[in-house]
Parts: C-alpha cells; structure tokens; sequence
C-alpha cells in the first residue's frame, strides 16, 4: 500500500501559477489522515539517513490508511532551563515542559527542532509529543544551585505550556508552584485558555509581582483560527482568558503573532480592540517566520485552505525578507523590512496608541528570591 505523500514544491508552485484551485486541492486532500492537524503532509527529517517517498503501486489504496494519532514520549532532561543571547527576545532563559506542538500551527517557527530527534517537522511534530517528566524536579535543583541569580524565566518560546499534554501530566503547574515557592518571576505566553486552570497560582505571584502574561490571538475569525490552530483554544476562550486573569491582577498582554500578510493582517486592530476590551494592558505582534522546514509546512497549508492567495503571500512574505522566503538576521528577524513591515508596523504603533496599550509593564521582581531547599543524598553520622 503506497504511504500518503504530498507532491513535490515543483508541482505545488505549476499548480498554483495555472490558477486551477480545484486541481490544486484535491492533489493535498487527505481528510481521513490529517483531520485536527495543520501540517498537510509528513516529510522525512532532514537528518535522517533514508527519505521515505510516496508512489501510485496500482492498487488505489484497498483500505483507508490509519489516522495520525497523537504519540507520548517518556523524555528525562538533564537540564530545563534554556540560555540565549538573542537581543530580539526581552529574556535570557527559558523553560520548555515539552517538545513538539498539538496545537498544529503551521507556521510554527520550532517545527525544525524536531528533526533533531528524528522527526518530520510536518505532521510529527504535531504527534510526537515528548514530556520531559522530570521538569519540575530538574528545576528546583538548578534553582538551587549556589551559582543560580534570578532572572525571570520566560515559557511558552519553543512550545505551549498548556497545549493538550499539559492537562494530564501538569508539568507548568508543577513549574508554577515551584516558582511561587522560591519567589523566582515567570514569563508565560499561551494560546490555550487551560492557562486559568492555575488561576490560583498566578493570582499570588502577580501579588508579589512575580508574573505577567501574553495570551496570543491571530484571528477573531473562528473558522480561519481553526484553519491556523488546530488544536489550540477558540479566540472566545482566549479572550475570556484575558478577561478572567486581568479581574484576578494579572498583568496580561495580547499578542497578535504572527500577522500572515494578506491572510490575517487586516485584522491587527480588531484584534487589539478586542483584548483592551477584555482588559489586556499591553500589545505585541510578530511578523510571521519562515525558516527552515517550516516554509515547506507553511507553503502546502496556504495551497490546501488559499490555493488562490500563494502565489500573494509568499510574494508578500519576501517582501519583508529582501527578496528570501526568512532572513534570520538578529533586529530583522521578528519585524522584517520593506514597506510592508514598515507599513504593519505602523499600524501597531497607532492602534497601541490609541488603545492605551503602548505601555510597558512594570519589571518582575528577582529581589524576592529564596532557593529551594533540596534534599541531600549525603546520610548524617548521627
């Protein structure tokens, strides 16, 4: 039985130039398999030794292929908090409870990272979900460090704390409570409302100013979101996200990101305006990323939901990257360049403005910190 394969870019890009729409979509469709997933095909990791290539063997498929279902990994780290020296990011460290998405974005700029554990960065990264299980024990013991300094640790930057897995193995509530224990700031940015199920939690670290949060929102359209996010929370849930932990006092941010030029861009101040109405107190937006295996993703998503929009977008989309599909220079990389991310920019800048949503939040506070006490395998003599 021949494995589901999407056709080569070559084709995709003679599809989309002769404008045959239907054509175009019926070469992509795979609905059994693919249902709830925004990668629309599974591409052999870039590292990996033999690529796995799909043929017409004659025989039409005699039965249905089986469904992409989600698939835990048991993953044990050696350490949980990140380090980077990125002057585009406002942190230095980070946590990530998990590796691999299920919210399915297509453009999700961490797909690559999985070809490191001899994944696709297509459909597997959606499926192949790794649980590092001891996240909360590895944290208390670098937390407890006597070479540790406090600064605040930002999650949600490679991918979601509260996506699906979170909500049997709880590894950011764990987190949470180990950061209210140790008085240690966090940075979180999500775009699932499961994020009020530690309403408790985040309601006493933004008491002591410990926390402050980023719920993203691409679209208030619940059809294009569904299209662009699979698997995360509705746009009403989110916004109700915001409402509820702005009434508990927490400082919460929206952020619109990424803005997909001619997909979702025109909708950058109704999403504003929504979450000043729901209490969101600052605002952001990214321009949306294309690097490595990710333009591949991104490119077979716009062919199967905007068969007519490719060829504009990805137009639009070099526009801002000097002619390149991603240009992964530091002070460009979030923004992009031209008169188009010159232009969306802008309109950031006016709508913040007018919504009083320009503000910057205060700075967490890391004058509070108290190191966890850790058990000691030395036995006492006494």
């Amino acid at each position: 039985m021949a494995l589901y394969q999407a056709p080569s870019f070559e084709a995709l890009e003679r599809l989309s130039r002769s404008r045959d729409a239907d054509l175009a979509r019926r070469e992509l469709e795979n609905p059994d398999r693919i249902r709830g997933r925004g990668a629309q095909s599974n591409r052999t990791g870039r590292f990996e030794v033999h690529q796995r290539e799909g043929f017409d063997d004659g025989w039409n498929n005699v039965e249905p292929l089986p469904v992409f279902e989600t698939i835990e990994h048991t993953e044990r780290a050696k350490s949980i908090i990140t380090t980077n020296d990125s002057p585009d990011i406002g942190f230095d460290r980070s946590i990530n409870a998990y590796r691999g998405c299920e919210h399915g974005c297509s453009y999700c700029f961490a797909r690559p990272t999985h070809a490191y554990l001899g994944h696709s960065a297509g459909i597997d990264f959606e499926r192949d979900i790794y649980v590092k299980t001891n996240a909360v024990e590895a944290l208390r013991a670098e937390l407890g460090a006597k070479s540790y300094r406090p600064k605040p640790i930002a999650m949600g930057t490679n991918t979601d704390p509260y996506q699906p897995a979170e909500r049997k193995h709880k590894l950011t509530r764990g987190i949470l409570e180990v950061m209210l224990e140790t008085r240690h700031p966090v940075m979180i940015t999500t775009k699932s409302a499961l994020i009020l199920r530690d309403l408790d939690l985040l309601t006493e670290l933004a008491k002591l100013n410990l926390v402050k949060v980023a719920i993203s929102v691409t679209s208030m359209d619940h059809k294009l979101s569904r299209k662009m996010e699979p698997r995360a929370s509705s746009p009403a849930r989110r916004l109700e996200a915001i409402r509820v932990l702005s009434e508990a006092g927490v400082p919460t941010a929206i952020f619109a990101s990424p803005m997909i030029p001619a997909i979702n861009d025109m909708e950058l101040e109704r999403i504003l305006d929504a979450g000043k109405a729901q209490g969101a107190v600052s605002a952001q937006m990214i321009l949306l990323r294309l690097p490595g295996e990710v333009r591949d993703v991104f490119r077979e998503w716009l062919l199967r939901h905007f068969p007519d929009r490719v060829r504009h977008v990805l137009s639009l989309v070099r526009d801002t990257r000097g002619g390149k599909d991603y240009d992964s220079r530091w002070g460009t990389r979030m923004t992009g360049e031209g008169p188009y991310a010159t232009l969306l920019r802008q309109r950031l800048d006016k709508a913040r403005e007018r919504l009083e949503l320009d503000a910057k939040l205060p700075p967490l506070r890391i004058d509070l910190f108290e190191a966890p006490t850790l058990e000691s395998r030395q036995m006492s003599l006494f």
